[in-house]
């Protein structure tokens, strides 16, 4: 008989929340994984505010500091589909600044509570408008009150902290262990763009797979992204379609991506319907008990392709973006009921305790 469970604390206190951020766990998928390979989840739903934009959140405001270009009690602003603003949200109230967030009408309803719950203002723009929308009006908002404007699509701040954090995790976690397959899907590029830098260099046998909307394939489509003077979206990109994995590629490709598309730091780019990442979402709450978002669902799809066709004793990670929860209002949680099922609703009158009509 197994010993029962015990814990023995980390051994260390912390001084801040921001101190938890990162350090993620890789967690081996036992039930859904053919035999013949091993698949690992990197779950980024163990940070503080449950997503890897922690990471990003938290290295764009300490960056900012460092350089000066963030004054004590200036207000901070971004565009953001969600993850970004909730950690910064969370960022900002740790550290004392104001956040207005800019945001299209579109995105889970979850998303915009938490962040406004963590002290946030929060900006809804026409969803008719797109990414492109959102992100001039943060830029309107930041130039007509001297705001610090995050600009999470262009900073060198946000595949810094995947290159000095989230690789660095996988490196050690895999340190004397095979790595055959990396699996990622993108949003910003800054996860995608830091990690590859560090995997090219340390683990050169380790294929790295890119995955985007089937109906949304920026990259997939060749057409290069209009810019601006300083590597801003300068249009919508003509490949994008609305799709529903909220916080993957938005209607332009980031200029933090574009660093890996110039540098071909990917072996393969495989596309995924949205329904797909829906249904593998749920099949890892129902049978390895994770629970991710939509991107994370349609991360594991590509994992799960790789895994069907790749030679035996072969390993692959794949990224786990967020938690499911804040996703309850979309498309994520529309087939589950409410209300009791004919099943509960049986059970319920199967004894004679109480129960609903």
């Amino acid at each position: 008989m197994a010993a029962s469970r015990t814990t023995s604390g980390r051994g260390q206190l912390y001084d801040s929340v921001l101190e938890t951020i990162g350090n993620t766990p890789c967690i081996r998928i036992n039930n859904l994984a053919p035999d013949h390979v091993r698949i690992y989840v990197k779950a980024e739903f163990f940070n503080p505010a449950a997503s890897v934009k922690d990471r990003l959140a938290v290295s764009i405001i300490e960056e900012a500091e460092r350089s000066g270009d963030l004054k004590p009690g200036q207000t901070v602003v971004e565009a953001t589909s969600g993850n970004t603003g909730i950690g910064l949200a969370m960022v900002c109230a740790a550290k004392g600044y104001p956040l207005v967030v800019t945001m299209a009408d579109s995105f889970s309803i979850e998303r915009r509570k938490l962040m406004r719950f963590f002290g946030a203002k929060v900006v809804l723009t026409p969803r008719v408008e797109k990414g492109i929308g959102m992100y001039q009006k943060a830029v309107e908002l930041a130039e007509a009150n001297d705001w610090f404007l995050a600009r999470q699509f262009e900073t060198r701040s946000n595949a810094l902290i995947h290159e000095n954090t989230t690789a660095r995790e996988i490196i050690a976690d895999f340190d004397g262990k095979r790595l055959d397959y990396w699996v990622t899907g993108y949003g910003t590029g800054g996860t995608a763009a830091g990690v590859a830098r560090v995997l090219r260099k340390e683990r050169p046998e380790t294929k790295i797979i890119l995955s985007e909307p089937a109906n949304a394939q920026l990259i997939g489509s060749g057409v290069v992204q209009e810019r601006g003077a300083s590597g801003e979206p300068a249009a919508s990109h003509s490949a994008f379609e609305p799709h529903p994995i909220q916080g993957w590629t938005p209607d332009f490709i980031p200029l933090v991506l574009q660093e890996l598309i110039d540098n071909k730091n990917y072996d393969e780019l495989i596309p995924v319907p949205g329904p797909v990442g829906i249904e593998w979402s749920n099949k890892l709450a129902r049978n390895e008990g994770i629970l991710t978002g939509v991107s994370g669902g349609s991360t594991f799809a590509i994992a799960m392709q790789i895994a069907e066709k790749s030679k035996a004793g072969s390993v692959i990670l794949c990224m786990l973006p967020d938690t499911g929860e804040r996703y309850l209002s979309s498309p994520l949680f529309e087939a589950i009921a409410e209300d009791m099922t004919e099943e509960e609703i049986a059970l319920s009158i199967s004894t004679p305790g109480y129960h609903m009509n």
